[in-house]
Parts: structure tokens; sequence; C-alpha cells
């Protein structure tokens, strides 16, 4: 059985008791017993008689589709909330033509009972209209943080190839571009911070080659 082997963040592997070739299509196993259907890409160690695969799902699924789809579900979510809002709203005004007289409350009068509950029912649907207007809010907020990370490339997608290697050229570029003055030198450490981001990217994009490289 084909299992996933968490080998950096954003990547899973998938450790196999038996050897496949570059393209072969394999069925990957949850920790919860879901199968996945994934296309083999390198080999990129073995250890202890299993084989560790990178991957990609056979449905073209990756993060990007998953931030999406959260994104998609919270903007369900704010459009429920919004028609409750509106729906609360709306019975909150119920009674606003009688209400917007300011009669006062006759108490002991056979319509004082009647009356409180006209003021309650409208201070309470006000309430939950301002609560759902609220919830609806949060779920766009968080909604346009998915579509955000929805645009995200990071080592998991074979295309991180291409990405890192730009990210590569801008790293290198401003930091040749720090060291002879053609960018200013924005305070003591923004050498060392350019020359620690151009390694950062020169390690990503080995990575990325190492993941998704090579392949015929």
């Amino acid at each position: 059985m084909n299992t996933y082997y968490k080998f950096t963040p954003n990547v899973f592997l998938a450790k196999c008791d038996e050897k496949h070739e570059t393209g072969e299509e394999i069925l990957v196993t949850t920790r919860y017993g879901k199968e996945n259907e994934h296309i083999v890409f390198n080999l990129i160690f073995e250890r202890d008689g299993f084989y560790y695969y990178s991957i990609v799902r056979a449905d073209g699924f990756n993060v990007q589709e998953w931030a999406k789809q959260r994104a998609e579900r919270r903007l369900e979510w704010a459009a429920s909330a919004e028609r409750k809002s509106t729906e609360f709203y709306n019975k909150s005004n119920k009674d606003k033509d009688f209400l917007s007289l300011g009669e006062p409350i006759k108490v002991g009068h056979h319509s004082e009972k009647r009356h409180r509950k006209m003021i309650d029912d409208a201070w309470n649907n006000m309430g939950k209209s301002v609560e759902f207007s609220d919830k609806a809010a949060e779920h766009e907020r968080v909604a346009k943080y998915w579509e955000e990370r929805a645009k995200t490339i990071n080592l998991s997608m074979p295309e991180s190839i291409d990405f890192y290697e730009y990210k590569l050229e801008q790293t290198k570029e401003y930091h040749e571009g720090v060291k002879s003055g053609k960018y200013p030198r924005l305070h003591s450490y923004t050498l060392t911070y350019a020359k620690k981001a151009v390694n950062e990217a020169q390690k990503n994009y080995e990575l990325a080659k190492r993941l998704w490289g090579n392949l015929h």
C-alpha cells in the first residue's frame, strides 16, 4: 500500500513498498483510508525498503484548487448570512408603521402586551440582523484570504521550478544591486538580508528541480 509522507511544508511524497516509473498512476491512501489517484514524478530517496516519490493528483487537485474551494464555501456562507440578516431586518420593521408613531405604552390597556411584544420583537430581530451581517462580513474577509491563497505557487506544484527560477533571478539582481550601490542600503542589515533571500531562493529552486525536474 502507498501512503503519504510529509517531506517539507506543503509537500507530501508517496511512500511506496514497490518501485514505480515516472508518469505511472498510483493510488495513495490517507491516514483515514481514503484513496487518491496520483501521477508519479521523481524518486526522491529510498529508505528502509521504501521508495519515496514526488507526486501530483491525477485529477488536477492541488493546494490552489483547495484554496479556491475554501473561498467558494466561505462566499456561500457569507451569502447565506446576508440573506438571514436581511430577513431579520425586514422582520424588525414589520410593525414600523405603528411604532414610528411613538405611541406610549398604555399600561393596563388590552394593547399593552401586544405593544411590548412589538418593541421586543423589533429589538431582537434587529440584533439578529446585525449579528448575521457581522458574520457575512467575516466570511467575506476569510473568503478574500483564501482567494489570495489560491494564487499561491509552492513546492507542491511542478510549475514551482519556473517560479523559483524567476525568484532566484530577482533576488540575485537585487543582491548585486545593493553591493554596487544601485539600490540603497536601508539599514545595516540590508546586504545580509539580500544575501539570505538569494540563499533561500536557491534552496527552493534546487528542491523544486529535485522534485519535478528531469522528466522525460
